[in-house]
């Protein structure tokens, strides 16, 4: 077993503080960008960004186009001449390679040249599909983060990594690259379905055992009220989650070294929705299933106290969320964390919790990790 310590984030103080709105910036020099946060006006966030040209594309699926796109055609169409609106695949479905190369074909058919500015309104999916259509389409144009799932907005819409999915595994193909802005609008969130809001509270549990110790000890405080969506609860969680991933992004934003505890219970939960197919859990629940593996691991490995693993259980069972894993045979489940973009070389590293708030890159070996695994799984079926 081999270990790295990663180094310490320079964050703010974690403050409860709830202001009705929150700016951040991820600071990258000239590729720096804003992170709104609150019950945002879109129009207004228009105009402090001072957007504005020939052409702009809305990119949703059928549920949140219905919900929210005329509402974002309308806070767009005074700074654009055109506002077009193309729908993709609902789910993860989406992130292959066809929707991929119809989103691109599409863009060409409304003729649109460089100066196209592409908004990606909807979930991790949309955001991911939009952001790596952006990044190749003529090589580069301007996109914008409009998340309306809380997973995306506390995760995958900040940070600029985007990509689809091969049937081998989860986001192998993608790039780097950073939207415009982020507007994470709290208001969008009272049309998510329970699971799905629960799912995005997985992302949000993950910032304490990596990052801040005390944002943890908060949420177990408030976890009810953020069930309950109560706005004042929502504004206090996103914002930190997004000052915490906005210092991880400044900091390594290739994912060289500090990035990587980005990927807390991403290795076991990317293999768990590989194994058991895209779409049999949702992103977060295989996330939320993860971290518990991981921690378990930790304290075979990484000398965490044991009550830390029931601690989480119980929280992220307050959240609504799964604590056991369906049965995936462990053999499989190591090979396909094998292939995983986080291996190297073919040996499995896992980002471990040695301490609440701290977190380490572990090599371990096969037996130590199929054990966690099996811990937190339903017994094979008979």
């Amino acid at each position: 077993m081999s270990s790295s310590d990663l180094s310490l984030l320079q964050l703010p103080p974690f403050s409860a503080h709830t202001p009705s709105q929150a700016c951040l910036r991820i600071a990258l020099g000239e590729r720096s960008y804003p992170i709104r946060v609150g019950s945002l006006d879109w129009a207004a966030c228009a105009e402090q960004e001072g957007l504005a040209g020939p052409l702009a594309v809305l990119v949703t699926n059928p549920v949140v186009g219905a919900l929210y796109g005329v509402g974002l055609e309308a806070a767009l169409k005074g700074r654009y001449a055109r506002v077009e609106r193309l729908v993709v695949p609902d789910g993860e479905v989406a992130k292959d390679w066809g929707p991929l190369q119809g989103l691109l074909s599409a863009l060409v058919d409304l003729g649109a040249d460089r100066q196209v500015v592409m908004f990606a309104l909807g979930g991790g999916v949309v955001g991911d599909l939009t952001g790596f259509a952006a990044s190749i389409y003529m090589r580069g144009v301007r996109f914008l983060q409009v998340p309306t799932t809380l997973l995306a907005q506390v995760d995958s819409s900040v940070g600029g990594k985007t990509g689809i999915n091969l049937a081998q595994g989860k986001n192998l193909v993608g790039a780097f690259y950073q939207p415009e802005a982020v507007w994470a609008d709290l208001a969008v969130l009272d049309s998510l379905p329970p699971r799905e809001f629960a799912a995005g509270l997985a992302e949000v549990i993950k910032y304490g055992p990596i990052a801040d110790a005390a944002f943890y000890d908060w949420l177990e405080t408030h976890m009810d009220a953020l069930v309950r969506r109560e706005r004042e609860a929502l504004v206090v969680a996103v914002r930190r989650s997004c000052e915490i991933k906005a210092a991880v992004v400044a900091a390594d934003e290739r994912e060289g070294g500090v990035r990587a505890i980005l990927n807390f219970g991403h290795t076991f939960g990317h293999a768990l929705e590989a194994g058991l197919g895209y779409g049999q859990l949702l992103h977060g629940e295989a996330v939320a299933l993860g971290m518990l593996m991981a921690m378990d691991l930790s304290v075979a490995a990484a000398g965490l106290e044991r009550n830390q693993v029931e601690r989480l259980r119980a929280l992220l069972a307050r959240a609504g969320l799964p604590v056991q894993a369906p049965y995936l045979e462990p053999g499989e489940f190591l090979r396909l964390m094998r292939g995983d973009k986080k291996s190297s070389a073919g040996t499995i590293r896992y980002v471990l919790v040695p301490e609440m708030g701290r977190a380490r890159l572990v090599a371990v070996a096969d037996g130590a990790a199929r054990l966690a695994i099996e811990a937190h799984s339903e017994a094979p079926p008979q």
